[in-house]
């Protein structure tokens, strides 16, 4: 059958992304039948055919023969010498299927039908993308940067599926051009103009996640359970695991042989430190390992306000602490508490509040210092001014300047 471009053939239905061929048959059969209504104001005594091998498409209407002017319906009834036109031997109650030419619909329906037909094709492409991806939500995928904008990158995938990728949920140190590869979780999916959005983000715990099941085939076993992760992307993560195995050290085979198994993963997160620990029903205990590597001395656990007073020397605080703040912050997330840090009383006699100083020292200053533990004018000295630069974003001079004036308090 000629088909005036309306497709040309079923060879061409590989080229639509994401549709199977039974569902594209279903959609050619829908449209044809649409355009019988439209001529023939009912589709029902003619079969449309698409051809499973070839593509070919058929339309056959099938009428009954009666005798000449008893033809009450043409759409069921031919006459006899209408019938003999087409096979000389018909007979009265014989049936008769007779071909409809897609010419015989007219061009301009044909063209409205290809309009439907794409309409229809798209519509499909995006409900099965849609669904695609719906089930997909948790996994990890690898794309290609196709585009970079402002404030998000367009991601190809394989069968070259358009995702978004926004900047909020990339790690900060993260940078790539077109045609780069990159590997992330599929955050979500939502329905946006009509149109799926896949969401990505390499900054999801469930991202850290999947990437320690890629890595440790116990987890991916079920031997060993990831019970909580928490991430401050780009600087630190915490991973809480436990073995269901008692010859397994869940924290010894996360982090593998030399660090081997967790190098791949502190690579792909940018250097991203990652303390692996091993989960505990225990709550004091948990809270000691989460404020790994500190050394708690002791803790009081507050179970109506959840908060937990743990009391370290001076010399663990700035550990406990961490950079910014990361390590008290990861800590408490991990535990689900709110953790407050003390120094040991008896190393503290005679020390000052660095609030103290604040006459002489800015306020942004004081506050730098407090960032890595030191709340104290002894806990500042107790450093030197090397450990100060590489801890802080003070400058060498500043802080000779600081230690100058906290020393003054003491001579």
């Amino acid at each position: 059958m000629n088909n005036l471009g309306l497709i040309d053939s079923f060879s061409e239905f590989k080229e639509f992304k994401n549709i199977d061929r039974a569902t594209m048959q279903r959609v050619l059969e829908d449209v044809f039948r649409s355009m019988l209504r439209k001529k023939y104001n009912s589709d029902e005594f003619f079969s449309v055919i698409v051809n499973d091998n070839n593509g070919d498409l058929e339309i056959w209407h099938n009428r009954e023969i009666v005798h000449d002017g008893e033809v009450e319906d043409p759409r069921k009834e031919i006459s006899l010498t209408e019938a003999r036109k087409i096979e000389s031997d018909f007979e009265v109650g014989e049936e008769v299927t007779e071909a409809v030419t897609l010419e015989s619909f007219g061009r301009r329906a044909i063209l409205a039908a290809r309009q439907t037909l794409m309409g229809k094709i798209l519509e499909l492409e995006k409900d099965e993308l849609y669904r695609k991806y719906k089930d997909k939500v948790g996994e990890v995928i690898t794309g290609e940067v196709y585009q970079i904008w402002k404030k998000e990158l367009m991601v190809l995938d394989d069968e070259g599926n358009e995702l978004i990728l926004p900047k909020s949920e990339m790690i900060p140190a993260d940078f790539y051009k077109k045609g780069d590869s990159i590997r992330s979780v599929v955050l979500k999916v939502e329905m946006y103009n009509g149109s799926p959005r896949i969401i990505l983000s390499r900054t999801a715990p469930v991202f850290l996640e999947r990437l320690f099941e890629m890595e440790v085939p116990e987890i991916l076993d079920g031997v060993i359970s990831v019970k909580n992760i928490v991430r401050e992307p780009g600087e630190r993560a915490k991973v809480a695991v436990e073995s269901f195995d008692d010859r397994i050290d869940p924290v010894g085979a996360c982090v593998g042989m030399k660090g081997s198994r967790i190098h791949g993963i502190v690579r792909e997160l940018r250097n991203e430190n990652i303390d692996v620990i091993n989960y505990t029903t225990n709550l004091q205990l948990l809270i000691q390992r989460a404020l790994s590597p500190a050394k708690v001395t002791s803790i009081k656990i507050d179970e109506e306000t959840r908060r937990a007073s743990v009391s370290l020397k001076p010399d663990q605080v700035s550990l406990a602490i961490g950079k910014g703040g990361h390590n008290i912050k990861l800590a408490g997330k991990l535990v689900g508490m709110e953790i407050d840090v003390y120094r040991d009383s008896e190393e503290d006699e005679g020390d000052i509040d660095i609030e103290e100083f604040s006459d002489e020292i800015e306020g942004w200053i004081i506050d730098e210092l407090k960032n890595i533990g030191c709340d104290t004018a002894k806990s500042v000295l107790k450093l030197s001014v090397a450990d100060l630069v590489r801890r802080t974003e003070l400058e060498e001079e500043t802080i000779k300047e600081i230690r100058q004036i906290l020393q003054a308090e003491f001579e």
